[in-house]
This record gives structure tokens, C-alpha cells and sequence, in this order.
């Protein structure tokens, strides 16, 4: 999403003094994010326990709740998502020679290093310990530095009012309609920037609904029962497949709030709408829990509230502290897989067998192993406790678990359970080189450098896996006919 400028001057006689210093405002203006949250949320990663002392500060005021978490943060100003159009623009007024200053409700610390990051402003105001320099705050101090209608201001939202009342002049950065329809008449708006694209696509995209094909785990139980025709079972397993779908997306919503600083460090991730600053992570925040809400309330309708709620956790638990531990996330991801093959089942009232858990167990680790893989050989470098040089070994690992699933399954279509639901059990020994060579695709995309991140999804979008997909429908089918 990207901003443009509107319109410039009102009119001749309201025209810009350059001589005239512009006042700045940093949080949705200056950069496209909230640095307080931003911090707020580094200083969990790394203290968690702080959570519990965020109130207290807070019941002290935001001054010092923002004072408190900007001493124990370093903060990256090189890494914001600044509003670009609005940068140039400052660049040229400096230019010109015109005074720029940053003022902004941020805590000092972190408003000095955007200020020394961009080397564009003369001077910084900002909150302290005991002010917050927001809204009336923000217009008395700029008042009393500068003078009233002495100074341009410019700002974003309905806090800003208050200082273009007493500012000469005002530049509205993706102010809305409502908000700028109430700056005081008698205060020319110098410059617009305005942002375009849909809000909802945005919100869609962080939603990351693509993901939502690894849902379709939870029919498996009923396939491999050969239940093909049980309306039932296949009801409960479409609301658990919307639960897990609902539930997944909150947990992205969540994750791409969490990871927001990371993200921007990656060649794809930053693109993100939350690391690019196209969405905001309050809306990220706000939509979390109705996203889990929902899926909790369709894992009730279906009977398989328990495994959403375990799900969540897991995903939860995974995305804050167990992704950073080499191994450990390979089964931890594994582990997110198997619990939609179990809430499947559970609800289907067709139970996962030791057969299909065996195989899963080591088809999902290899699907872990490929994410992993995929990921170093993108990033080139060490990520979330791996080396660069451990890919030879989580290659091995993972292609290992892919010809050991492939025994499993060898095993399992020769057992007695499948002559129980299939008329002729014979024919599915052909899904045994067809998903031998499935994992063999996957596995040779990731070396080539194929696959983005998730397996997944990539097997989604590729031909030869959609192939292979209607082969193993057309073996199952034929497995329900006795010849």
C-alpha cells in the first residue's frame, strides 16, 4: 500500500512560510507503525514477566509507563517503516532551509534515534517521565516554544486536532475524512498524504488465509476410513476445518504482531502488512481474540473444542519460544499438524489408528524439515537458532522421515484394518510411490530453492502435486470397488 500526494496548497494567499518551522509528529505520521507497542512487545520477548508490571507503570501514567519500557529497549529506528512520500518532502524543506523538528509523544530515547538515523531534524520534542507530549499536551509546549500560529504541524489523527488549532499551517499524513474535516477553517492545509489501497485487503493478507489448505487435515480420518458417504461425519469435520481456519488465522494475526521487527529483516516477510506498516498493530491486537473467539465457538459446534483450545496454545507457545530452539520446532511444528488429524477424528468418530499416527507422525517432520530448510537456504544465514551449515543435517533428518512414513504406509495398506474398509485393499499400494514421490518433489524444489517457506502451500500452487493428488483420489476410489 502505497501513499501519494493529493493536493498541495489550499490556495495562493494561504501559501507556506518557509521561514516558518514544521513540527512533525512520529507515530502514524513520520513512520508507518506505533513505536510504543513495537517496543512494548520487544521487551516482552525477551522479559515475559514484565507483562505484569506494564499495569503498574501504567497506573502511573503513559508518561511513565513509555518512559519505563524505552530505558530497557534498543531500539532499530534504521528498520521503521517510514512514510516515504512524506520523507522526501522533509528532505526538500530541509533543503530550502526551512526548521524541522520532531515532535512526537514517544519517549526520548527512542525519538533521538529516528532523529539520528534520518539527520533531518534541528531539535526533538518529546515525552518524558512525567508528560506525555500528546494532543493539548503536545499544543501548549509547541505554543509555548514556537508561539501560537507561529509554527506547521504535521500529524495524522483526531489527537492532533488540538494542535492545529494553534499551529499556522497543517499537513495531514492518511488523516481520515472525519479528522480532517475538523481542522479549524482558518488553518490552511499546506500539504496532503493520503494513503491508497483497501484496508480489508490488508487485513485479509496479514489473515493469511492460503494457509488455511493444511485444514484439510481434519477429513483425512474420514477418507482413510473409507466413510465417504457419512454426511455427518463429514459436517463436523467442515465446522472443525472453519474452527482450525479462524483459530490459525488469529494465531498469524498474532504472530505477525509479535514478529513485526524480525519480519522486516527478511527479503519476503517484510512485505507483510504489519511489518510494512500497511496495517496497524492495534487492529492486529484487536482482531486476535475475535478471530479465536470465533474459532472456539465453531470447535464447540463441532465437538472438538478442546483441540482448538490446545491448538491455540500450542501455536501460541510455538510463535513466543519454541520456534528459537533448533529441533524443538521441528516437532513442535509436526505436532501442529497432528492435531488437526486428531480433532478430525474425534469429531468424525473416526479415530485416528496407530497406523495412520505412525505414518503422519514422520510425514509431518518431514514437512517441518522442509520449512526449516526452505528458510536457511532463502535467508541465507542463521535463523531461529540454526546455523547456516545445519541445513545438510535437517536435510537428512527430514528425507529420512520421508522414506520411513513411506514403509509405514507400505505396512499399513497390507494391514487388516484397510481390508476392513476397502473392497480391494490391493490397488492402494500405488499410494505408496505416489506419496514417496510427492515428498521427493517437495524435497526437490527445497534444494533448488523452490519453495518459499511452507510446504503446504507450495504443494498447493505446483501442477505436478495437483497430479498427484488426483492419482491418490482416483486410487482410494478405485480401492472402494471390488473387481
Amino acid at each position: 500500500m502505497k501513499e501519494g500526494v493529493v493536493a498541495n496548497y489550499v490556495s495562493p494567499a494561504q501559501g507556506r512560510s518557509f521561514d516558518t518551522p514544521l513540527c512533525v509528529d512520529l507515530d502514524g505520521t513520520l513512520v508507518k507503525t506505533d513505536t510504543l507497542i513495537e517496543s512494548g512487545i520487544t521487551l516482552l520477548r525477551k522479559r515475559l514477566l514484565l507483562l505484569f508490571a506494564y499495569p503498574i507503570w501504567l497506573l502511573r501514567g503513559k508518561a511513565r509507563l513509555k518512559h519505563e519500557i524505552a530505558s530497557r529497549v534498543q531500539f532499530d529506528a534504521a528498520s521503521l517503516p517510514y512514510h516515504e512520500e512524506l520523507l522526501a518532502f522533509l528532505e526538500s524543506e530541509k533543503a530550502r532551509g526551512r526548521r524541522l523538528v520532531l515532535a512526537t509523544a514517544s519517549a526520548r530515547p527512542i525519538a533521538e534515534s529516528v532523529a539520528e538515523h534520518l539527520k533531518l531534524f534541528d531539535a526533538v520534542l518529546t515525552s518524558d517521565e512525567h508528560r506525555n507530549l500528546k494532543g493539548s499536551e503536545k499544543a501548549r509546549a509547541l505554543a509555548a516554544e514556537f508561539g501560537a500560529a507561529n509554527f506547521s504541524y504535521a500529524g495524522n489523527g483526531r489527537a492532533d486536532l488540538d494542535v492545529w488549532k494553534v499551529s499556522r499551517s497543517a499537513i495531514t499524513v492518511g488523516t481520515p475524512k472525519s479528522v480532517a474535516a475538523r481542522i479549524p477553517p482558518d488553518v490552511p492545509v499546506e500539504r496532503q498524504f493520503v494513503r491508497r489501497g483497501s484496508w480489508l485487503k490488508s487485513i485479509i493478507k496479514a489473515m493469511r488465509p492460503y494457509q488455511w489448505v493444511k485444514n484439510l487435515l481434519v477429513f483425512v480420518p474420514i477418507i482413510t476410513a473409507g466413510a465417504f458417504f457419512e454426511i455427518q461425519a463429514w459436517r463436523k469435520a467442515l465446522l472443525m476445518f472453519i474452527a482450525f481456519s479462524l483459530t490459525a488465522s488469529g494465531a498469524y494475526l498474532m504472530n505477525g504482531v509479535i514478529d513485526v521487527t524480525a519480519d522486516r529483516q527478511h527479503p519476503r516477510k517484510r512485505k507483510r502488512p504489519f511489518a510494512s506498516g500497511d496495517l496497524s498493530l492495534t487492529t492486529g491486537l484487536l482482531l486476535t481474540p475475535l478471530l479465536l473467539g470465533a474459532g472456539l465457538a465453531f470447535g464447540l459446534a463441532a465437538g472438538g473444542a478442546l483441540y482448538i483450545l490446545v491448538y491455540a496454545a500450542m501455536t501460541f507457545l510455538y510463535s513466543l519460544t519454541l520456534k528459537h530452539y533448533p529441533l524443538i520446532d521441528l516437532f513442535a511444528l509436526s505436532s501442529l499438524y497432528s492435531v488437526r488429524l486428531f480433532a478430525g477424528g474425534e469429531v468424525s468418530s473416526h479415530e485416528v489408528s496407530f497406523w495412520l499416527l505412525g505414518f503422519s507422525s514422520f510425514l509431518f517432520l518431514s514437512l517441518a524439515g522442509v520449512k526449516r530448510v526452505a528458510e536457511l537456504r532463502s535467508t541465507k544465514k542463521a535463523s531461529r537458532g540454526y546455523e547456516a551449515g545445519d541445513r545438510d543435517l535437517l536435510q537428512i533428518i527430514g528425507v529420512g522421515s520421508s522414506l520411513v512414513s513411506a514403509n509405514l504406509l507400505a505396512l499399513y495398506v497390507q494391514s487388516d484394518t484397510v481390508a476392513k474398509h476397502y473392497a480391494n485393499p490391493r490397488i492402494l499400494w500405488a499410494t505408496v510411490p505416489l506419496l514417496l514421490l510427492w515428498q521427493c518433489r517437495l524435497w526437490l524444489s527445497t534444494t533448488r530453492e523452490y519453495m518459499l517457506d511452507d510446504p503446504i502451500v507450495y504443494a498447493a500452487k505446483d501442477w505436478v502435486s495437483w497430479l498427484i493428488g488426483l492419482a491418490l483420489a482416483l486410487v482410494l476410489a478405485a480401492g472402494m470397488v471390488r473387481f
